[in-house]
């Protein structure tokens, strides 16, 4: 590897320890603060439902801002967006504002991290394959997986634990604070290499030709369609089986009050995702095509949980909960090589917004139909109904694997 391309991932690794440590800080509590300001369950996923709906509707027109602007400005448009939408979710909690209020901020939370889901992998794809890297691209998703999930670690057990000794509220202005140096960070070091901003003329005909682009790279591809179309099912349930694991996990407990083993759901699944990163390596040696890792992950994650919906004991539902993160993760990276080995580069952004888009657009129905659940019976049995629409991915990846694409064999 060159000296550039090492540069580069430094770069990356350190956006996403910032990125993903300020996140992390709310994450194992974020349930119980909305339910603390006054929330029903379903109101509460509710507003995470809210909040993929503010994916669904950014995610393609900010993917097309990092493709003609710049990726390095869709990323810094990003951490401002998210630390001023953090404070205003602070001042609802103080308020214990109604629900439409937490609705709205909460899609506007949503923008501001579709600022960053295509530009950051974009940024680093293009700018590795301009400085030499030759590579399997599965190495630096994972290292950043790694370094994500040591920073989530840090990020949600210290939200946990200052929430239980101070109140729910300090963890989101820690929060802001490390949002705004990221917003230095990247403002300082992050530059568009192997990708030049198309800025000046006519931007708007020009967001057209890379939305209809984006199109004949995303959903009209059809080895990228059918991944596309399976995200709705495996990362909407993903979203609700992490955040319902806060309330959940207390339950089991038999302390709703005990923030720290909230916290400690979130801390968990970051353990499971730094195992995850460095198990992707011996991955790629027991497998040889990336659909059949993702269908794999798939059968597995959907037995964990129902399984976790069946157990009513703590410690079972932890150990379910480690397998079920270490799964998801190590699979994470072997998708985003698949995705991005069949993506042009001046696309890029956009598609994989698009792909992160349609994840989203699952969240938006299955996080309160889930919740709808929890409230009308009890988590457990929305975990299992969680598990049956975790197995409705299965198809559309056994679909993708039967086009046989370019990047589908690990080599």
């Amino acid at each position: 590897m060159t000296r550039a391309a090492q540069g580069i991932q430094r770069i990356y690794l350190t956006l996403t320890l910032c990125n993903t440590l300020a996140a992390s800080f709310i994450w194992g509590i974020n349930t119980l603060f909305l339910l603390d300001a006054g929330l029903t369950n379903t109101e509460a996923f509710g507003a995470n439902a809210f909040f993929t709906v503010g994916q669904v509707l950014f995610e393609v027109p900010t993917g097309i801002v990092a493709d003609t602007l710049g990726r390095k400005i869709s990323f810094v448009l990003g951490a401002f967006t998210l630390m001023a939408t953090t404070l205003l979710y602070f001042w609802l909690w103080q308020i214990s504002a109604p629900f439409w209020m937490w609705a709205v901020t909460s899609a506007l939370l949503g923008l501001g991290f579709t600022f960053f889901s295509g530009a950051t992998e974009a940024w680093l794809v293009d700018a590795l394959h301009a400085t030499g890297f030759k590579g399997n691209l599965e190495s630096p998703f994972a290292k950043g997986q790694i370094v994500g999930g040591v920073a989530m670690l840090t990020g949600s057990v210290a939200g946990g634990v200052i929430a239980q000794t101070t109140n729910l509220g300090v963890p989101y202005i820690i929060r802001s604070v490390i949002l705004a140096l990221t917003f230095v960070v990247a403002l300082v070091f992050m530059k568009d290499i192997g990708f030049t901003p198309q800025r000046g003329g006519r931007v708007f005909s020009r967001m057209k030709n890379i939305f209809s682009a984006s199109i004949t790279h995303g959903l009209k591809n059809r080895p990228v369609r059918w991944i596309m179309l399976a995200a709705p099912f495996s990362f909407g349930v993903s979203f609700y089986a992490f955040y319902a694991m806060q309330p959940y996990l207390l339950e089991l407990y038999g302390n709703e009050r005990a923030y720290g083993v909230a916290g400690l759901a979130a801390a968990i699944i970051a353990g499971a995702q730094i195992a995850g990163g460095f198990a992707v390596r011996f991955v790629r040696r027991y497998f040889t095509n990336r659909t059949s890792v993702l269908l794999t992950a798939v059968i597995l994650n959907t037995i964990i949980l129902v399984g976790i919906g069946l157990t009513s004991n703590f410690w079972v539902a932890i150990i379910l909960l480690v397998m079920w993160g270490l799964i998801f993760s190590a699979s994470g990276p072997v998708q985003q090589a698949y995705l991005n080995g069949l993506i042009p580069s001046q696309q890029r952004a956009t598609v994989l917004s698009f792909a992160s888009l349609m994840g989203s657009s699952g969240g938006v129905v299955i996080q309160p139909a889930l919740g709808k659940v929890a409230d009308a019976w009890s988590y457990s049995i929305s975990y299992i109904v969680g598990g049956g629409f975790q197995l409705l991915a299965a198809p559309f990846i056994a679909l993708a694997r039967r086009e046989k694409p370019k990047s589908d064999p690990i080599k």
